[in-house]
């Protein structure tokens, strides 16, 4: 246990954690609130933005038609959130700050989840590409526009940087992208608020974002899994090539013999989401312990994180989501709708690319003489903002046939019965 973690659950902040009272501030001043810390104030900006009220209706891994028990943005952003705030109590992180990443880290997810981002991001390649991270700093620094005296929320330094690096840093210490942005190069929206406020490119994110980024992980892992045994995509039996996995049906089933299936089904992903997080909490006090961190700098400056899986669950973690790849993401049947709603993204671009005023005319003003890559990134904000309720309407209204989503009915799966 963490020297100083109170056994009563009570809050406290470790000498690591990043401290409201000392943030970096903000890119337009403000006056502090007197009832609030300013990442609380961040986390309820986010909660009250328009992009988190849409996340609603756009797609985890299902597209929205396949039944309301799945999940959405909007339900997976809240369970990442739950997560998130257990990790950075047990590790004496701030709470508010964990959560404010957690909740904001999709929003700049498109329509019809990775299927959408992928057809935004083909149909975006002569124009510098789409990514949802980026994505998600110009909703919170631009595109949000509910403030009388700045557009976006205008959000913490500590938030914006959790949410640019919470996979770890864009650059290396020489300067030049990191593996992950070594073939496309860093997006062009996160260098351009780089450049008028300094994001320290090249550092380890905060350990609250580190926390969220995990807590992100565990919440697939495992919700995933409850998704695509409802969908009859898989079954338990079919979870045993997953040794992982086996020694948890294991022990539900001595523990519970003879439980009813959607019962083992809560059981397992409750027991996935218990392992994995225990285990984020001992090895990241290990580490803590070896680096011993004065402050958040040393977090940032440690050259790896400090919030992580052992090896033997981040291994574990490897194995679920191979499985999930293989039965699930790549079903047959996941993947015929997947390619509908692909063609949705992708006429909608080439309508409202070859015609911009075909937008609503707060999305279509001042295009008249744009350059075609300013057309293209207008025309990408508009449809990455979209549910996929929104978009399927607005393709009806444009060609006169639709791809239908509606996936044909499972053979097997759970009976969705529940309230």
């Amino acid at each position: 246990m963490s020297e100083g973690r109170r056994s009563n659950g009570e809050r406290w902040r470790a000498p690591y954690a990043t401290d409201p009272a000392a943030t970096r501030g903000r890119l337009i001043p403000e006056p502090g609130s007197p009832t609030r810390s300013d990442f609380q104030r961040d986390r309820d900006r986010i909660i009250h933005s328009t992009a988190f009220r849409r996340l609603k209706h756009k797609t985890q891994v299902f597209v929205h038609h396949e039944g309301d028990h799945y999940r959405t943005r909007l339900t997976h952003s809240l369970e990442v959130s739950q997560i998130a705030r257990a990790l950075a109590r047990a590790l004496g992180l701030d709470e508010d700050l964990a959560e404010a990443l957690a909740l904001s880290h999709d929003l700049g997810h498109t329509c019809f989840g990775h299927t959408g981002e992928d057809a935004l991001d083909a149909c975006m390649a002569p124009h510098g590409g789409f990514d949802h991270n980026a994505q998600t700093l110009r909703i919170v620094t631009r595109l949000e526009r509910r403030y009388a005296t700045f557009d976006g929320l205008n959000l913490t330094w500590e938030t914006l940087e959790g949410l640019v690096k919470h996979n770890g840093p864009l650059l290396t210490p020489a300067g030049a992208p990191t593996p992950r942005y070594a073939a496309r190069g860093i997006p062009a929206a996160i260098l351009e608020y780089d450049a008028v406020h300094p994001l320290d490119l090249a550092a380890h994110a905060g350990p609250e974002a580190q926390a969220a980024a995990l807590a992100d992980d565990i919440a697939y892992a495992a919700h995933d899994l409850d998704d695509g045994l409802r969908a009859g995509l898989f079954d338990l039996a079919d979870l045993r090539e997953v040794p992982f996995l086996a020694g948890l049906l294991d022990e539900i089933e001595r523990l519970h013999p003879g439980l009813e299936s959607a019962r083992v089904v809560h059981e397992l992903a409750r027991r996935v989401i218990t392992r994995f997080v225990e285990d984020v909490i001992r090895e990241s006090e290990r580490r803590i312990a070896l680096l011993a961190p004065a402050s958040v700098a040393d977090i940032h400056a440690a050259g790896a994180p400090v919030v992580a899986f052992s090896p033997a669950i981040e291994a574990a973690d490897a194995e679920v989501m191979r499985f999930l790849w293989k039965r699930m993401y790549r079903d047959a049947s996941v993947v015929a709708v997947r390619e509908k709603a692909a063609a949705i993204v992708t006429d909608l671009f080439g309508a409202f690319t070859a015609d911009p005023k075909r937008m609503p005319e707060e999305w279509s003003v001042g295009l008249e003489e744009a350059s075609a890559s300013r057309i293209a990134r207008r025309v990408a904000d508009y449809i990455a903002g979209m549910t996929d309720t929104y978009a399927v309407l607005a393709h009806r209204k444009l060609y006169a046939v639709t791809p239908d989503l509606m996936p044909s009915p499972p053979s097997r799966g759970l009976p969705l019965t529940e309230p």
